[in-house]
């Protein structure tokens, strides 16, 4: 029978960007009490996430950031590197807490705990470069769960799907050297939005030339638009790389109610892209799924969309 982990802590609540900010707790709050409310938390398996080490954290980060994230936490500055990088005294240690959610979830999967797990863990990650927070991103959640199954568990190949609305610019930097790192993102147009990255012609760097495939879509592109590109380009690629685990960069700001982008996805696309990306992983990874929240700004959307994107993960 198949098992997936949840990772959720209430200290990710900790993390408070400022009044009104669009990457606020009740985000999670929301998700949290759709997932209990529901009964869906007793057919899934709770992971309780750690802080990860800064030793873990330096595989991708630079030193001298990190050190200066922390400063600027401790002296209770209200943001770091850009104005909507919001931050609190505690935020350095969710930010740690965030990458350790998906290595809890890593040794979940890996010890045969779960199949697979969805983290529903703040703040983002996707848009953290090596020196500078972006995009209320701090830490690279995703690319550092990577290197970390790569690394601790040796796994040798792994795939990355991004589907927020917004590039992944930070995952993209990171690893576009790395062959071993199959980085997919699809995403509203650079010329229409944040963060100006993730043209087709980015490809990824050196011996990762080739190992970085952009989808840039148009604003107000639908569902059709979007489940092509995965029959079409996303699963063929994925198919040939053959990857040991993939990893889905979860955002929800590509739907058409959610304020933060153009696109106009429903519901339903995002349950079938979860579904198709299940099968993938049942036929060429052994199931391995490790799933991400990046954004997702309208409440109602984002405990929706989550909350069927659990439930799909869990049909394996």
């Amino acid at each position: 029978m198949s098992v997936t982990g949840y990772v959720y802590d209430k200290r990710y609540l900790l993390h408070n960007p400022g009044p009104k900010h669009p990457e606020r707790p009740d985000r999670l709050r929301a998700i949290h009490r759709r997932v209990v409310f529901s009964g869906l938390i007793k057919q899934i398996r709770l992971i309780e996430p750690y802080e990860a080490s800064l030793a873990w954290i330096e595989r991708l980060h630079d030193h001298r950031y990190i050190e200066r994230f922390r400063t600027a936490c401790q002296q209770g500055q209200p943001f770091l590197d850009e104005t909507e990088n919001g931050i609190c005294r505690e935020s350095f240690n969710i930010a740690r807490l965030a990458v350790g959610g998906v290595f809890a979830a890593c040794d979940a999967m890996m010890h045969g705990a779960v199949n697979n797990a969805f983290c529903a863990v703040r703040p983002a990650g996707h848009h953290a470069e090596r020196a500078q927070a972006r995009g209320f991103c701090f830490f690279n959640n995703v690319a550092l769960g990577a290197k970390y199954l790569q690394e601790k568990y040796g796994l040798a190949r792994i795939a990355i799907v991004d589907w927020d609305a917004h590039h992944g610019n930070g995952t993209q930097h990171l690893l576009e050297e790395d062959p071993t790192v199959l980085f997919i993102s699809l995403h509203e147009s650079p010329g229409t939005c944040y963060p100006g990255t993730g043209w087709e012609s980015e490809r990824g760097k050196g011996e990762g030339f080739g190992y970085t495939l952009n989808f840039p879509f148009p604003a107000y592109s639908r569902d059709p638009d979007y489940l092509e590109v995965m029959d079409e380009e996303v699963l063929p690629a994925l198919e040939e790389f053959r990857p040991d685990c993939l990893m889905i960069s979860a955002g929800f700001d590509g739907h058409a109610r959610d304020p933060m982008s153009r696109l106009r996805l429903s519901d339903k696309a995002y349950m079938i892209m979860g579904a198709l990306l299940l099968t993938f992983a049942r036929d060429f990874c052994q199931g391995r799924i490790i799933s991400v929240l990046e954004g997702g700004y309208n409440l109602e959307v984002l405990e929706d969309c989550v909350f069927d994107h659990i439930r799909v993960l869990n049909s394996l």
